[in-house]
C-alpha cells in the first residue's frame, strides 16, 4: 500500500510537470494558424490550360485532441491532490514526549505540519530572551516583581569645600596673609539598588530544552501520521467528463 509520505514526495513533481504540459497546450491553442488547415485544388478552364499542383496547409492542432490530452494531465493532479487531502483527514498521531508524557491526542497531520513551523518561531523567541548578567548576584524582589542585586552598592558623594589657608601669621605691623583653598570632602552616601526585568540563565535554558523536546515530539508525530496508508482517489475522471463530455 502507498503511504502518505510517498504521495507527498511525488506531488510537487507531478504538479510542476502538469503545469508545464498545460501551459504548452494552452499556448498551442492560441496560435490560430495551427488550428486551420487548407487544401486547394486547381483546375484550368481549358483542357490544355496550365496545370498546377494542389496547395496544402496541414492542420496541426485539433482542439478535441488537445482537450483529451489536457484532461489526462488534469486528472493526474486532481487525483493525487484528492488522495493527499482525503488521507490527511484520517492521518493523525499523538504528540508524546520522550519520557512518555502525552501532550496532544490524535492530531491531524496538517496541524502537525503547521505546528512544526510555528515551533521554529517559538524557538527563536526563547533563545533570544534577555538573561541576568553574570557579574551580579541577583535575588527576586516580590514587591517589584523582578530581580534586584543582592548586595546594595554604596558609593560616596564628595564636594569641593572652601577653607582658609594662612600663609603668614599676623603681626603688630602686618595682617595675616590668608588665601582660600578647596578640598574634596565626603558630603553624603549613595545606596544603589539595580533592578532587572531579565530572567535567569537557568530558566532560559529550561525553556529552550522544553521547546526542543516539543519540536522533536511533533516531528516524530508528523512522521508517524505520514505513515498512514492512502486510498487512491479517482475523482478527476468524473469531474472532467462532466465538463468536456465525450471529448474527455
Amino acid at each position: 500500500m502507498t503511504k502518505l509520505h510517498q504521495i507527498l514526495a511525488v506531488e510537487n513533481g507531478i504538479r510542476t510537470q502538469v503545469q508545464t504540459d498545460l501551459t504548452a497546450a494552452h499556448h498551442g491553442l492560441q496560435k490560430a494558424d495551427l488550428i486551420i488547415g487548407i487544401y486547394r485544388d486547381y483546375q484550368p478552364v481549358k483542357e490544355d490550360g496550365e496545370k498546377l499542383p494542389p496547395e496544402r496547409q496541414l492542420l496541426q492542432t485539433r482542439v478535441p485532441e488537445v482537450i483529451k490530452a489536457s484532461v489526462e494531465i488534469w486528472e493526474k493532479t486532481f487525483n493525487i491532490t484528492a488522495t493527499r487531502d482525503f488521507t490527511n483527514t484520517a492521518a493523525k498521531a499523538d504528540v508524546v514526549l520522550e519520557d512518555g508524557t502525552p501532550l496532544m491526542k490524535a492530531v491531524p497531520t496538517t496541524y502537525l505540519l503547521w505546528l512544526e513551523k510555528k515551533l521554529e518561531d517559538l524557538h527563536t523567541f526563547v533563545v533570544k530572551l534577555p538573561t541576568l548578567p553574570a557579574d551580579t548576584e541577583w535575588v527576586w524582589d516580590p514587591t517589584q516583581m523582578c530581580y534586584k542585586n543582592k548586595m546594595e552598592i554604596k558609593t560616596v558623594k564628595t564636594a569641593k569645600i572652601a577653607y582658609p589657608l594662612v600663609l603668614t601669621e599676623a603681626t603688630k605691623e602686618h595682617p595675616a596673609q590668608v588665601i582660600e583653598k578647596a578640598r574634596d570632602e565626603i558630603v553624603g552616601h549613595w545606596t544603589t539598588i539595580k533592578y532587572s526585568g531579565a530572567i535567569t540563565v537557568k530558566d532560559a535554558k529550561a525553556m529552550k530544552g522544553r521547546v526542543e523536546a516539543l519540536q522533536k515530539a511533533v516531528k516524530f508525530a508528523r512522521e508517524k501520521a505520514n505513515e498512514t496508508e492512502v486510498t487512491d482517489q479517482k475523482v478527476g475522471g468524473p469531474l472532467l467528463k462532466y465538463v468536456f463530455g465525450d471529448m474527455a
